[in-house]
């Protein structure tokens, strides 16, 4: 039944796209926006240099067994100290655009808003006007799971109300510092992994797992208030004399109904609606999603009048983070109750000879470029077609001390990736949806989160063993010559 579904989607897939060696900037609409993202812990590094306060994730990654190689983003890749040289490498290899975050403790350095540290400011200021003076836009998340550590431990972080005030403070600090010269604004990126893997599995900072509690629930309704609430004030107070935009960054990994059985196609859009629908249903619909409602019952909290005044259609456009996608089939568990088993959704991605795609470094991501089109235009359709930026996409390897140096950079999969899930962005466009962006996910292998440096997602490799030095691999200079309009295969002017 897999082999047989995959066939069909790939059969799809495989009449509709252009050939993929031809594929070039000309495929997409003018001014279209082609970057590179980081953020801030995993890359940054000075972790106690330039007054900025610990994090969570300081915390996190200090504590035993929590990262798969026992590291930490004391120093990540140094970018803070090497700032230049990243940003040279960007304008070098030809992207318009640098998507990073803002260490909210480099700028509160206890989170509470009292007193601004200015060594933080000037440090985005010389970020900022270095890559405007190399022709690179910026493009800034005020959030990337980063929260303050004094905030988590003296109020539960994003488990409590008083969050949304602090985060309104930092917001409003980077929107005056700043603001003159961004004109990209994206509040909170993934809420959900925040919400599922920081506060119900336990994987990610702060490492809270209690399977029964409304925990995830609680981190996710926070977030969204203070995303709405960031909104609220860059309309009224900046909005008009900066020009710029602001949006919110959530994560979706397609689900494809296994078969054409009404309850794989009713359990792979509860999967839906409990990754994407969580946090857009409220934002263009003022509530959350009827399959979440029923399902989680109580747990999940309710907006008040007032929050879904203030939520509707905070965002200018929603920024999309794709990486893969699975089948889904219908299955319960009446033994567990708990954010996966209430879905009545399993994923599938492997079965007896077969596989949903090429399967890259990590055991989640498999090269299935099929699935951004359809995430695209199912967001184009039930979201009455807001302008979409894909702010990361990408795929990792698996790092290799064994390995010489030549076959880590030389990442044909890597290659191969970028021009599926391009060529799906071109047809999507060309099918309607209002894609205004693209970043690919990573300028440079980082910090992986729980996975440490064990995993690199970079389109330069740095050699953690020889000071941090930056190696473009195969994939950058693809993307070089993509950019500059040339075939990716031969080289020559299509």
């Amino acid at each position: 039944m897999e082999n047989e579904r995959k066939r069909m989607m790939e059969e799809e897939w495989n009449s509709m796209i252009p050939p993929i060696h031809q594929l070039s900037p000309a495929h997409f609409p003018p001014n279209f926006l082609f970057g590179v993202a980081t953020s801030a812990y995993q890359v940054e590094g000075a972790a106690n240099e330039g007054g900025r306060g610990p994090c969570i994730w300081d915390a996190f990654t200090h504590t035993q067994g929590k990262i798969k190689d026992g590291k930490n983003g004391d120093v990540a890749v140094d970018q803070y100290h090497r700032y230049k040289e990243d940003v040279d490498l960007i304008a070098k290899l030809g992207f318009s655009a640098y998507r990073f975050s803002i260490s909210w403790s480099r700028i509160y350095p206890d989170g509470l808003g009292t007193e601004v540290n200015n060594e933080g400011i000037m440090y985005y200021n010389n970020l900022i006007n270095y890559l405007l003076e190399k022709g690179i836009e910026p493009c800034v998340t005020l959030y990337h799971w980063d929260i303050p550590l004094h905030l988590d431990e003296s109020m539960g972080g994003w488990l409590s109300d008083s969050v949304v005030k602090y985060f309104a403070i930092y917001a409003e600090t980077c929107f005056a510092s700043f603001g003159d010269r961004v004109k990209k604004w994206i509040t909170i990126n993934e809420p959900l992994q925040t919400a599922v893997n920081g506060y119900f599995t336990g994987v990610f900072a702060p490492g809270r797992c209690d399977h029964q509690s409304a925990e995830p629930y609680l981190a996710a309704h926070h977030q969204l208030l203070a995303h709405a609430e960031a909104v609220s004030i860059y309309r009224k107070k900046f909005k008009d004399l900066q020009g710029g935009e602001i949006g919110l960054v959530v994560d979706c990994e397609w689900a494809e109904a296994l078969t054409d059985k009404e309850e794989d196609k009713a359990a792979a859009a509860r999967r839906i609606d409990f990754h994407l629908g969580w946090y857009l249903d409220p934002i263009f619909f003022g509530e959350y999603p009827k399959s979440m409602q029923e399902r989680v019952g109580d747990k999940l909290p309710v907006f008040s009048q007032k929050d879904k005044e203030l939520i509707r259609n905070s965002l200018d456009f929603v920024g999309l983070n794709h990486y893969t996608s699975r089948f889904v089939s219908h299955w319960t568990n009446k033994a567990e109750n708990n954010y996966y088993t209430i879905q009545e959704a399993t994923r599938i991605d492997v079965w007896e000879n077969g596989a949903i795609g090429e399967k890259a470094a990590s055991p989640w991501l498999y090269v299935v470029p099929w699935g951004l089109r359809k995430v695209l235009k199912y967001i184009a359709q039930k979201y009455n077609n807001p302008p979409i930026y894909i702010t990361e996409n990408g795929m990792d390897d698996e790092d290799n001390d064994a390995s010489p140096l030549h076959e880590m950079l030389d990442d044909k999969l890597r290659v191969n990736y970028y021009k599926g899930y391009l060529a799906s962005v071109s047809l999507a466009i060309k099918e309607g949806v209002d894609v205004k962006g693209y970043f690919a996910w990573s300028l440079v292998d980082n910090f992986e989160w729980a996975d440490g440096y064990t995993k690199r997602f970079g389109l330069i490799y740095v050699d953690y063993k020889n000071g941090l030095t930056r190696h473009p691999k195969s994939s950058a200079y693809w993307f070089s010559k993509f950019l500059r309009g040339e075939d990716g295969e031969n080289g020559k002017k299509d």
